[in-house]
């Protein structure tokens, strides 16, 4: 059984996604990719943050796809820091309570491209903390023509985050994150998919050891972090086998042939080859997903 934690869909399909032939994967689109290679359910994470939408995503779309579909979708809402007022006294815990009981246990995929000290996600992070919700994010290398949370090298500002929000829980995700897997990441690199083996010293195991931070392992990063260096891959996998939570991050029905199916691919030969064992297949394929969603 897997449980995707981090997928994007829209029931109608608009524009083509921006520089691309494709639209995102309608919902019924999705559950055939699902049903063919063994996923069970998905977290919905729309898209609110201007710098990564082409379309905005109401939260009320991802809970209607997830009524329509019972047992198949988990939605999140998406909080953006500027919502309510653009202010950092703005009470966005009246927004995350609301959708909190209407069946969202977490915010996400959080992309607005501000620092994560500015005043504006220091609000966001400490109403998250407040109402118990789970918080999904990108990491970005800077700021203007990308999005996510910006830091710098080695994550000194995500790490000062984590350390004042000790509640609130985080699951990390991106290029920018999961580089920071290897200890000879560079600015150079980071904002990539670094190749090779991987060097003691990475951010990303040390930040994984702190009690509220975890990490999701979709898309090309995510996989990439893992199989760069398969023995280390593994070993990860098994030390912080309480920390990491299998995902996709499909956009997209071309996405059939790869981000659907490399993480779990590798997932599945570690074990038949005994380089994990079953309990660590189960607790990052779905059980993880289970605890941190309350499912």
């Amino acid at each position: 059984m897997f449980i995707d934690i981090h997928v994007h869909t829209r029931d109608q399909r608009g524009p083509n996604r921006y520089g691309t032939d494709q639209t995102y994967a309608t919902p019924d689109e999705l559950i055939e990719m699902y049903d063919e290679v063994g996923i069970a359910k998905a977290v919905i994470l729309p898209g609110v943050n201007p710098e990564c939408a082409h379309v905005v995503q109401s939260n009320e779309s991802a809970i209607e796809i997830a009524e329509s579909y019972p047992g198949r979708f988990i939605p999140f809402c998406n909080i953006d820091p500027r919502m309510i007022a653009n202010s950092p006294d703005a009470d966005l815990s009246y927004l995350m309570e609301y959708y909190r009981d209407q069946g969202c246990p977490g915010i996400g995929e959080v992309c607005a491209n501000l620092y994560f000290d500015d005043p504006l996600m220091q609000n966001l992070f400490g109403h998250a903390e407040k109402t118990g919700m789970l918080l999904t994010f990108h990491v970005a290398t800077h700021q203007g023509g990308i999005y996510g949370i910006v830091d710098d090298l080695h994550l000194p500002r995500f790490q000062k985050t984590v350390e004042t929000f000790p509640e609130l829980r985080f699951l990390c995700h991106s290029q920018a994150f999961w580089s920071e897997i290897s200890g000879d990441v560079t600015d150079e690199t980071r904002g990539g998919y670094p190749k090779g083996p991987v060097t003691e010293g990475g951010k990303v195991p040390e930040l994984l050891r702190y009690p509220n931070v975890y990490g999701d392992l979709s898309a090309g990063s995510g996989y990439n972090s893992v199989s760069r260096d398969p023995e280390f891959g593994y070993a990860f996998l098994t030390e912080f086998q309480d920390k990491l939570c299998f995902g996709t991050d499909v956009c997209a029905p071309s996405n059939r042939d790869n981000v659907l199916i490399n993480l779990k691919n590798f997932m599945e030969a570690g074990l038949a080859e005994g380089k994990i064992s079953q309990e660590v297949f189960d607790k990052v394929s779905h059980q993880n997903a289970e605890r941190l969603l309350q499912l």
